[in-house]
């Protein structure tokens, strides 16, 4: 069997996996233990992230005509590429966490709903909180001034209704108005 018919298998299973991806990271794992690598893998697969090892000739080839395209400078070295079709944040998140206590992981790039960023630009995207934390903040946010408004409209009824209220009714504020001429 020709070496081109054993890589079609591997360059077509990438460019599966990154078809519908929101993110790709490319990392550094050099000098990762088989412990750290097996933390690291077992904390990707609970984020919903994909993290796999392949030669870069074959992520190259499969990342032709993508987005994804613009990482092939940053195929040097051993590579490993993380995915995610979720959470577009959540490669570069879970990453850069496990990198606080395994120094030797090193972010090279990534891709991110199709711009690209060096490992700076992806350090900065590992900031941003993930897509549940985001909708709750969003939710809290979207509930406060209702709550606030319940609040209030609760303490004048504990304080004996409208009467204690400084606010004129409508209808005597419709009677004190000057008369349009």
């Amino acid at each position: 069997m020709a070496k081109v018919e054993l890589k079609q298998p591997v360059v077509a299973e990438i460019s599966e996996a990154v078809k519908d991806a929101q993110s790709v990271v490319l990392v550094d794992y050099r000098g990762l233990t088989v412990e750290q690598d097996t933390a690291l893998r077992k904390k990707l697969r609970e984020a919903g992230v994909t993290y796999k090892v392949y030669k870069n000739t074959m992520m190259n080839f499969a990342f032709k005509g993508t987005d994804f395209e613009a990482l092939a400078p940053y195929l040097e070295g051993p590579s490993a590429i993380a995915i995610s079709t979720t959470d577009a944040t959540a490669p570069a998140r879970e990453l850069a966490d496990f990198a606080k206590t395994a120094d030797k992981l090193e972010i090279k790039a990534g891709v991110v709903e199709g711009n690209v960023y060096d490992a700076a630009g992806m350090m900065e995207i590992a900031k941003i909180p993930g897509r549940d934390v985001l909708i709750s903040r969003l939710l809290g946010s979207m509930q406060s001034p209702i709550a606030n408004l319940a609040r209030v409209l609760n303490q004048i009824a504990e304080k004996g209704g409208a009467e204690n209220c400084t606010v004129a009714p409508a209808e005597d504020a419709a009677a004190e108005a000057p008369a349009a001429e």
